[in-house]
């Protein structure tokens, strides 16, 4: 054991790509909500696709290393410690045994992500070692004296200079989804350029949108497959875009889906941030 959790914020889990294949029993993907900024952590350690890193969300984590070890931190901006001294967001820094490693609270964004070379171990469950935060499958969200195993790290890459990543126009396209036809009138192309503020209550399962009410047909469905992406009309006629940790299956009409180079930037909105819809 080579990690020690000692303030894991709001919420800290461990999150590889995800658990793909169960879905037709009711298991959720689950894995790194912003699948970019998790890559490129592993890829900064030298760590393998999948890897397991710590997502973190919006107040960061504080960490003991029981050994030396080499770490990055990516995805939402934040000052990154070790002991009092700051070292680099977005390239690997290699870290002594006993050393507190704080990561600060996002300074913009929603979601860093921890990577440390060898990997994290935890037991998986159902091939991934991802926290489903909507069933609690797989890890425990991570707590306060945690011990975290570190796998024995490979060579390190040539050591890259810091990595800057700029956050994308806050823009999510959409396709037509396989309920399309229940949108009323001209609601479809209405939600082209249509502007929405992000719900206090988006969490891993889903961003759900508060602005202009959108016209659909009466009734409801029976309930049947939702996908990563999906974009789910309730009666308010508000929006809910399902991320990593969503059901299996839904009642309500899929009226469009998010095109999947878009879903990094719903892991990184900010509840009272607006975002616009494109249609594609």
């Amino acid at each position: 054991m080579s990690i020690e959790v000692l303030d894991p914020g709001p919420l800290a889990t461990l999150q590889d790509r995800g658990r793909r294949g169960w879905a037709h029993l009711g298991v959720p993907r689950a894995g790194a909500l912003d699948r970019g900024a998790a890559a490129l952590a592993l890829r900064l350690v030298g760590g393998a696709p999948d890897d397991a890193v710590v997502e973190t969300t919006l107040g960061g984590i504080v960490l003991r290393t029981h050994r030396a070890v080499t770490l990055a931190v990516t995805g939402a901006p934040c000052r990154v410690g070790v002991g009092r001294r700051a070292v680099a967001h977005g390239a690997p820094v290699t870290v002594p045994a006993g050393a507190v490693v704080t990561v600060g609270p996002a300074t913009e964004g929603v979601r860093s992500y921890v990577a440390l070379a060898g990997g994290l171990d935890a037991d998986p469950v159902l091939g991934s070692r991802s926290t489903d935060t909507l069933a609690w499958v797989g890890p425990p969200r991570l707590a306060a004296g945690q011990l975290l195993a570190v796998g024995r790290p490979g060579p390190l890459p040539e050591p890259p200079a810091a990595v800057v990543v700029r956050r994308r126009e806050r823009v999510l396209r959409l396709h037509p989804g396989p309920r399309v036809d229940w949108l009323a009138g001209a609601a479809w192309a209405g939600l082209d350029g249509a502007e929405y503020a992000v719900a206090p209550d988006s969490d891993r399962v889903g961003l759900r949108l508060t602005g202009p009410r959108i016209a659909r047909r009466e009734g409801e469905l029976p309930s049947e497959g939702i996908v990563l992406g999906a974009v789910q009309l309730p009666p308010s006629g508000e929006p809910v875009v399902f991320l990593a940790d969503h059901p299996t299956t839904g009642g309500y009409p899929v009226v469009a889906i998010v095109d999947d180079d878009d879903l990094d930037l719903c892991a990184q909105l900010r509840p009272g941030e607006r975002v616009v819809l494109r249609v594609v």
